[in-house]
C-alpha cells in the first residue's frame, strides 16, 4: 500500500501566539511547514526569528519594503485608524508567500489568522476579500479557524488532516493560552504590537514624510523612529535627537545639515535631510538650542507649531 505523502507549506511568522500556533497545529494535521517572515522599516522579524528557532522550523526572511511602501502610496482597500492599509498588505503578504509556494512546489500557505479576533481585519468578509486579492484561493489555509471556513484543496485532497485543524472565533484568547501551554510555547509577545502603521504618532511622521520628501529614501523610512520631528516655515525637515545614541546616529547620517547646540553646550543633535530654504538652517539652530540641558518649557514653546509628533 502506498502511503499517503504529506502536505507541504508556508505559514507567515510574525512571532505572535497565532502564528506559532498555526505551525503546531498545521504539524499536527500532518504537513511539513516552513515559515516566512516579511521586514520592513515599519516592522522586524526579530520576534520571527526567536519563534522559528524554538518552533525547530526553517524561516525564509523577506524584505518587503517596495511592495509595502507601494501600498502606502495607494491602498485599495485604505487605510486602518492610522496608516496602516493592513487588508491590502496582508493579500499582499499572502501573494508573495504563494509565489514562493509555487517555486517551492508546496501545496498551501497558512496563517495564524482567528476570525473575529480583529474586527476590522479578521471579520470573515475581510477573510474573503484578502483571500480573492491575493489569488490563493483554495490555496490559503488558516488552521486557527479552519472548521469554520470553507475546506482548503489540501483538506479536500485528503493530505492535510481537517479534523484536527480548529474552530477558533472571536476575540477571546482562552483557546489559544490553553493550546500554547499544550505545545509548550512560552514565548509570546502582546497580540497588539508589532506594526509600527498602526500607531497614530508614527503615522503622522510617515504622512508628513510622504506629503514632503516621498516615500522613495529607504535612508529616511528607516529615521522615522529616530528623535523629534519638525517641520519648519520654510519645509524642512528637522530630525532632533533625544538621547546620547540617536545624537550619534545623527551626527554620522548623509544629510543636507547636522547641527549641534553653540558655544559646546550639552544637547540634541539635529539633522536636516533637505534644505527647502536657506532661511530654515538659522531657526533649525534655534531649535536645538531650545533643547539643550536646562531649558524650560517657555524656551520651547515657540516651535510647538512646527513639531509633528
Amino acid at each position: 500500500m502506498t502511503e499517503k505523502r504529506r502536505a507541504r507549506g508556508l505559514s507567515l511568522m510574525s512571532g505572535g501566539l497565532d502564528s506559532q500556533l498555526a505551525v503546531r497545529v498545521l504539524q499536527r494535521a500532518g504537513a511539513d511547514v516552513e515559515a516566512v517572515a516579511f521586514e520592513t522599516p515599519f516592522f522586524k522579524a526579530d520576534a520571527a526569528k526567536r519563534a522559528a528557532q524554538a518552533l525547530g522550523v526553517k524561516l525564509h526572511v523577506v524584505d518587503f519594503t517596495d511592495e509595502e511602501v507601494a501600498l502606502i502610496e495607494n491602498p485599495p482597500h485604505g487605510f486602518g485608524g492610522a496608516m496602516n492599509p493592513c487588508i491590502d498588505c496582508h493579500a499582499a503578504m499572502i501573494r508573495r508567500a504563494g509565489e514562493m509556494m509555487r517555486e517551492l512546489g508546496y501545496d498551501f500557505v497558512a496563517t495564524g489568522e482567528v476570525r473575529g479576533q480583529r474586527p476590522m481585519s479578521q471579520n470573515a468578509q475581510s477573510l474573503l476579500t484578502v483571500e480573492k486579492a491575493s489569488g490563493m484561493k483554495g490555496r490559503l489555509v488558516r488552521p486557527m479557524s479552519a472548521k469554520l471556513l470553507e475546506p482548503t484543496i489540501p483538506e479536500l485532497e485528503g493530505i492535510l488532516d481537517r479534523e484536527k485543524l480548529l474552530d477558533i472565533s472571536g476575540r477571546s484568547r482562552e483557546r489559544q493560552i490553553a493550546l500554547a501551554a499544550e505545545f509548550g510555547i512560552t514565548d509570546y509577545p502582546s497580540p497588539a504590537g508589532g506594526c509600527k502603521l498602526t500607531e497614530e504618532a508614527f503615522g503622522r511622521k510617515l504622512k508628513d514624510l510622504k506629503e514632503h520628501e516621498g516615500l522613495g529614501s529607504r535612508a529616511l523610512l528607516d529615521l522615522l523612529t529616530v528623535g523629534r520631528r519638525f517641520r519648519l516655515p520654510g519645509g524642512s525637515s528637522v530630525i532632533l535627537g533625544r538621547d546620547a545614541g540617536e545624537n550619534a546616529l545623527l551626527g554620522k547620517g548623509s544629510f543636507a545639515a547636522v547641527l549641534k547646540p553653540t558655544n559646546g553646550i550639552v544637547g540634541p543633535t539635529a539633522a536636516i535631510p533637505v534644505l527647502a530654504a536657506e532661511s530654515d538652517l538659522a531657526l533649525a539652530q534655534e531649535l536645538v538650542n531650545a533643547y539643550v540641558r536646562g531649558t524650560t518649557a517657555a524656551d520651547r514653546e515657540r516651535f510647538k507649531p512646527y513639531q509633528i509628533v
